[in-house]
């Protein structure tokens, strides 16, 4: 029966890969097979396990997604909120001048990216920088670039906030890393995406006319961004001070935000703020429910002792180092899931390092993360093989941030 439900997992991992090919949604099809896989423990249970303890070992897998699942929905309703209202785009176009040098304007890009993704989810922040580079009309080469650069930027700026990826995040409710110390992975991170973006300028000379148009915020959506930026501060400060989980803070404020809309939005028939909650990426959401019964399955029959094995072979820097590789070839949800079920033992210095490899690492293939996926499905120049020119840039600049979030754990644990 192991052998079966470790089956299941593979072909979970190959209708991953292939979702592009098949054109069938993983969310779809790790939602089946790893509730699929519970239902098989329960009805052919191993002879020495009762049905009293695989539904303990469910209860905890339940626990833990229900953290993540939950903080995610707070957020990116958020998120949904003040892109839907094009407070985003609005605050994009108030700060980019309107004559640019091409050159330039990459690391504004760049630093956007970089910024935004680490309020927002990753998909989000790409749609909504690739929006931004699909509106300059630049030619197929230089776009090309410029999505690279989003890709690459977008993965760095989550790794350090628990809004930004959900690797990070996994990490965190994991106990590995602190909210303090995981800050501190902007600053390799902020490094790498500025050697990028130098390595990346070469070639770029000419000069763009920005053109924002006319747009407008009211009172209501900026009172609903200042309050998302005081729900993220409060977030870091809450756990640090009081051991507050991320989850209530983000509920809380949440909670503040339908308030705010129904106070506020009486004199108009705009819609109601619960409507926002239906228009975030509840597929994505799926998946993370999917991949995350699917792992806590293969915990539970032992299957991931076998994936530490890197680590007796190789030191846990090295180890790290090569996961972040791996993670542009495997989704790095299942693969961090994976690492965190087989409970191992490293120091804190070693997770900072392993958030910033399974966080970045994906960039270095346009197939290794979700900012790559969408970036390849709006930009018609954005391929596997194009994407590729670029690898050995990528691969400098992932080294270079990795080495930085290793000297970083360094200085703050010894």
């Amino acid at each position: 029966m192991h052998t079966f439900l470790i089956i299941l997992a593979v072909i979970a991992f190959f209708m991953i890969v292939l979702e592009d090919v098949i054109h069938l949604n993983k969310a779809k099809t790790t939602l089946f097979l790893g509730t699929l896989s519970w239902l098989v423990l329960f009805l052919f249970p191993a002879d020495d396990v009762t049905p009293k303890q695989i539904q303990g070992m469910l209860n905890e897998n339940l626990l833990e997604i229900a953290s993540l699942w939950l903080f995610l929905m707070a957020a990116m309703t958020f998120v949904a909120f003040l892109n839907h209202q094009g407070l985003i785009e609005t605050m994009i176009y108030k700060f980019l001048p309107s004559k640019v040098g091409e050159k330039t304007l990459l690391f504004m890009v760049a630093i956007f990216a970089f910024a935004f993704s680490s309020l927002s989810d990753n998909i989000t922040a790409t749609l909504v920088s690739v929006a931004l580079v699909l509106s300059l009309k630049l030619p197929p080469n230089k776009t090309l670039k410029f999505a690279v650069m989003v890709v690459f930027a977008v993965n760095s700026g989550g790794v350090s906030l628990i809004t930004g990826d959900v690797t990070t995040l996994m990490i965190f409710l994991a106990d590995k890393v602190a909210i303090q110390d995981l800050l501190w992975l902007a600053l390799p991170s902020f490094v790498s995406v500025i050697f990028l973006a130098g390595l990346l300028s070469f070639g770029l000379k000419g000069e763009l006319i920005i053109d924002g148009g006319e747009r407008h915020y009211d009172r209501v959506g900026m009172s609903i961004a200042i309050l998302f930026l005081f729900t993220i501060l409060s977030t870091i400060v809450l756990n640090i001070i009081a051991g507050v989980p991320p989850v209530l803070t983000f509920l809380f404020g949440l909670s503040i935000m339908f308030l705010i809309g129904r106070f506020f939005h009486t004199a108009d028939d705009r819609e109601n703020m619960l409507d926002y909650i239906r228009v975030i990426e509840f597929d994505t959401l799926l998946f993370f429910l999917g991949i995350l019964l699917l792992v806590g399955m293969l915990k539970e029959i032992g299957v991931l002792d076998h994936l530490v094995k890197i680590y007796e072979i190789l030191p846990p820097i090295q180890a790290n180092y090569v996961m972040g590789l791996l993670s542009s070839l495997v989704d790095n949800v299942p693969l961090t899931a994976a690492l965190l079920k087989a409970n191992l033992e490293m120091t804190p210095a070693s997770w900072l390092s392993l958030t910033y490899g399974v966080g970045v690492g994906g960039s270095l293939l346009i197939i290794g993360s979700a900012a790559g996926i969408v970036a390849m499905s709006k930009i018609k120049e954005v391929t596997f093989i194009s994407y590729m020119k670029y690898s050995f840039f990528l691969l400098l600049a992932y080294s270079l941030g990795f080495a930085g979030s290793f000297g970083v754990g360094t200085v703050l644990f010894n």
